[in-house]
C-alpha cells in the first residue's frame, strides 16, 4: 500500500467546519474508495453502485440520514445524482453530519455539486500515483515533497552535485521513474508481485471498461466506435499541437465531435489540453492547445506499445506528471505552452504569481548548452519576469548552462 500525499489534507480538512461534505473526484481505479476509507475507516461506507440499495438511499429523509448515517462514504454518488439534493437537505439542518462523496464520472457528479453543494463543500481530485508516492513504501509513511513541490514552496534551489548519481536513493528513483514511464501511476498494479505481462492486461481491461461504462455515464453514446478512433489518434499525438481539423480527418469524424470527444477524454480525467501562451490573453484563446494523456501507462496501453517512449511521449509524461503534483500542493496558478512565429518552442510554462518557471523536455542522455537556445533571453516575451528556466531529461548530470538555466535530471525533478 502505498502512501498518498492528500491524506493530511483530508484529515485536517475533515476536521474544520468546511469540511463537512468533502468531494473526492478523478479517474476510476485511482484509489479513491481506498483512500476514503483508510481515512475514514469510522464512517458508514455506501456504495451506490449497487441498483438493489440505491433507491433505499433515495428515499430516506433528512432525519432518517442523520440518525442512521450520520457519517457516510457515498462512492459512486453520480449513479443516482438526486442523493446529493438529500446531503443537501441534511447539511442545511443539522450541524453534526459528515459525509465523503466520491465519483468517477466528473460532469455528472460537479455538475450537480456546483447546483447543489455551492460553498458547502470541498472538492479534492484524486490521480493515479505520483511518483513520490511511488516512492514509499508504507500506508502510513510521509510523502516526501518532490524538486517540483520543493521548489514551489519555497521558491529557492537547493546546493546540488554535479551528478544525479552522488544523491542517496538515486538508483531506486530512477528505476520508479523507468517503471512510471512504461506503466504509469495507478495503484492496482504497482505491486511488486504484478508481472509486466498482468500490468499490461490490467491497462488493457481498464481502457474496455472506461469506454463501456464511464464514456456511456458521461454520454449516451450509441456507437462507441468514432470515440474509440479519437482514442486512438489522440494517444497517437500526445505531446503535440492539437489540430482539431486533422484529428478529425485521422479519425473519420467532424470537427466538431472531435473537440467534444477530446473534451470527453478531459472531463473523464485521461487527458487535458494545455493552454497556449501568449502576451495579449484574448489571442491565447484562438491558439492551439497541446494534447498531454494524464498516464503514460494508459496512452500506451491505447496503442499497445511497449518499449521505451518516444519523445513526444516522454514531453507528456513528464508534463502529466508536473501537473498531478502541482494539483495536490493546491496550486492555483496557470500552466501553458509556448511557441513563437520564428519558431521557438517552450514545452510548459508555470505562471507563478510573481513570475514564470519555463521548461524544455528533452529524451536526450546527453545535453549541451545548445539545448537552452530557445530559453535564452525568453524573459523578453513574457510580461512576468522568468524566475527561473529548467531542462528535463534523461542525462544524469546536474548543470548550469546559462543564468537561470538549468539542466537536471527528469527523474531528480519529479521525485
Amino acid at each position: 500500500m502505498k502512501a498518498r500525499q492528500l491524506r493530511t489534507e483530508l484529515r485536517k480538512k475533515s476536521g474544520s467546519r468546511f469540511g463537512r461534505i468533502i468531494v473526492l473526484t478523478g479517474a476510476r481505479q485511482t484509489g479513491k474508495t481506498t483512500l476514503a476509507k483508510r481515512i475514514f475507516s469510522e464512517y458508514k461506507y455506501l456504495s451506490i453502485e449497487d441498483p438493489v440499495t440505491r433507491s433505499d438511499f433515495k428515499n430516506l429523509t433528512a432525519s432518517q440520514w442523520q440518525s442512521l448515517y450520520p457519517k457516510a462514504i457515498l462512492d459512486e454518488v453520480q449513479k443516482q445524482p438526486e442523493l446529493v439534493e438529500s446531503i443537501k437537505s441534511v447539511y442545511d439542518q443539522y450541524d453534526d453530519p459528515r459525509f465523503i462523496l466520491l465519483g468517477s464520472s466528473q460532469i455528472l457528479l460537479l455538475d450537480r455539486v456546483k447546483e447543489s453543494l455551492a460553498g458547502r463543500c470541498s472538492i479534492f481530485e484524486v490521480f493515479p500515483l505520483t511518483i513520490p508516492e511511488m516512492l514509499t513504501t508504507e500506508w502510513d509513511e510521509d510523502v516526501k515533497p518532490s524538486f517540483l513541490q520543493q521548489f514551489i514552496a519555497n521558491g529557492s534551489i537547493p546546493l546540488l552535485p554535479s551528478s544525479y548519481k552522488l544523491i542517496d536513493g538515486h538508483a531506486n528513483a530512477i528505476k520508479v521513474f523507468e517503471y512510471y514511464l512504461n506503466f504509469g501511476g495507478y495503484p492496482a498494479i504497482i505491486d511488486s508481485t504484478v508481472t509486466d505481462e498482468e500490468r499490461r492486461e490490467w491497462l488493457n481491461t481498464y481502457i474496455r471498461t472506461y469506454l463501456e461504462r464511464d464514456i456511456r455515464d458521461l454520454v449516451n453514446l450509441k456507437d462507441l466506435e468514432p470515440f474509440v478512433r479519437i482514442q486512438k489518434t489522440s494517444s497517437i499525438l500526445t505531446g503535440t499541437t492539437v489540430n482539431f481539423s486533422q484529428l478529425a480527418r485521422e479519425a473519420g469524424i467532424s470537427s466538431n465531435t472531435s473537440q467534444r470527444f477530446l473534451r470527453y477524454l478531459e472531463i473523464s480525467n485521461q487527458a487535458f489540453l494545455l493552454k497556449p501562451w501568449h502576451k495579449n490573453k484574448l489571442k491565447r484563446l484562438s491558439k492551439s492547445p497541446k494534447l498531454h494523456y494524464l498516464d503514460p501507462g494508459i496512452q500506451r496501453a491505447i496503442l499497445r506499445k511497449q518499449g521505451m517512449p518516444g519523445g513526444n511521449e516522454f514531453e507528456s509524461a513528464i508534463i502529466a506528471e508536473v501537473y498531478k503534483q502541482l494539483k495536490y500542493v493546491r496550486f492555483n496558478g496557470d500552466l501553458f505552452h509556448l511557441r513563437t512565429n520564428d519558431g521557438r518552442e517552450v514545452d510548459l510554462l508555470i505562471e507563478l504569481e510573481n513570475g514564470y518557471l519555463a521548461f524544455e523536455i528533452k529524451m536526450s542522455v546527453r545535453i549541451t548548452k545548445s539545448d537552452a537556445r530557445h530559453m535564452l533571453n525568453l524573459d523578453e516575451l513574457l510580461d512576468k519576469p522568468l524566475i527561473q528556466s529548467f531542462i528535463l531529461s534523461n542525462d544524469h548530470e546536474i548543470k548550469e548552462l546559462a543564468p537561470k538555466i538549468l539542466a537536471m535530471p527528469a527523474a531528480l525533478f519529479l521525485s
